[in-house]
């Protein structure tokens, strides 16, 4: 609709211009014809008659005569209509060449955008294409760096607990086991375990990441009491809070609350934001989770009072593959998977997540809709 009502726009203004010329043109020829003739009159009067005259005066029709003021009609419309576009001409070359420029790769150029018309009209869709195909190959050239990035983090992630475990079975293979004290080699199949696990974890996130984003993951919508599958939760972290001298408590505004949702992709959910906060909120000694529910949103908030996140880096801690610098550990380290994946599946059930950081503690506080449709997954979220 809009391309048309610019094409009607456009011919319209053709229309104006070339009445606009032929007015001109008209107004010209009469100015010719009036004049000519009176001077013609003079000069026969007066005895003064030439060639020239006799020539320009129109008598019975003469063709010559009408050949001639046609043909100084058609030069005067002609000289009209083109300074009547000459301005439009000159812009459309502006716009051409920069169409050349771009098509050379050139991704710099842009058109000012002047007037209101088609031609104004088509330098900003230009200048908008132009941006856009820059936005387009910053994200692959970002897609790449990511790639790359995963790549060289799966490498290091995988490698370091992988060492560790070739080491130790290699020991308990060798020819050391039958010297090896019963104690010393439990401790190194228990540290061989761990690091087992860890590699499991992380394989886990980076499969299930995958499945999310391709939407491959389904749904299997139920009713869950949260408050139960927070209690749950926690009491199955203990032996890392007692690793780690934290203590933890969860308190709530209700006893209970049923939701509709995922139970299984909740209990991920909160698990990967109580792993964070232990990971990173050791310091501070003590992990606070809250439950503040109303009668259609559930609003479930996880504190830690370790180190405070920098500002500049909030608005990134929900990126795939992104870790704070300080995170990069031996024992903190991971896929960076882990918040990418807490907001994904917030995202599934409708919801929403955000996260706060000052001397009063780092805040994860995710929304989760009491009733849920799993048909409108993608409509009404939480902002």
């Amino acid at each position: 609709m809009k391309n048309k009502d610019m094409s009607r726009r456009f011919f319209g203004r053709i229309a104006a211009n070339i009445g606009y010329s032929a007015l001109i043109a008209c107004m010209v020829d009469i100015f010719l014809v009036t004049n000519v003739s009176i001077i013609s009159r003079y000069l026969s009067q007066t005895g003064r008659e030439n060639s020239l005259t006799a020539l320009l005066t129109v008598q019975g029709g003469e063709i010559l005569g009408i050949l001639i003021y046609v043909i100084a009609g058609i030069l005067v419309f002609s000289a009209a209509f083109l300074l009547l576009q000459y301005r439009s001409m000159k812009y459309i070359g502006k716009i051409s060449s920069a169409m050349q420029s771009i098509s050379e790769g050139d991704l710099n150029t842009s058109v000012e955008v002047v007037g209101d018309d088609e031609f104004s009209a088509m330098a900003a869709n230009l200048n908008k294409m132009v941006e856009d195909i820059r936005d387009l190959m910053d994200r692959e050239r970002e897609a790449e760096r990511t790639k790359n990035e995963l790549i060289t983090n799966i490498a290091h992630d995988l490698r370091t607990p992988l060492t560790s475990i070739i080491g130790y079975l290699d020991l308990l293979r060798s020819g050391q086991n039958a010297v090896m004290p019963p104690e010393l080699e439990k401790k190194y199949i228990d540290i061989a375990y761990t690091k087992s696990k860890r590699l499991e974890k992380l394989i886990e996130d980076l499969f299930g990441f995958t499945k999310m984003t391709y939407g491959k993951m389904a749904m299997k919508v139920g009713q869950v009491d949260i408050i139960k599958l927070l209690s749950q939760l926690l009491e199955e972290f203990y032996p890392s809070f007692a690793e780690k001298n934290l203590t933890y408590e969860l308190s709530s505004n209700v006893p209970a609350k049923v939701i509709a949702a995922d139970g299984n992709l909740l209990a991920r959910l909160f698990d990967n934001l109580i792993n964070n906060a232990i990971k990173y909120g050791a310091d501070g000694k003590r992990i606070l989770v809250k439950v503040h529910a109303e009668d259609e949103i559930v609003a479930v908030s996880v504190v830690n009072y370790g180190h405070v996140i920098p500002e500049q880096e909030l608005p990134l801690i929900f990126n795939k593959f992104y870790r704070v610098e300080q995170s990069r550990s031996s024992s903190t380290g991971g896929t960076g998977l882990g918040l990418a994946i807490a907001k994904n599946i917030v995202e599934m059930h409708g919801g929403a997540i955000q996260v706060e950081s000052d001397l009063n503690g780092t805040v994860f506080t995710v929304k989760l809709k009491v009733h849920f449709d799993v048909s409108k997954e993608n409509f009404g979220k939480i902002e």
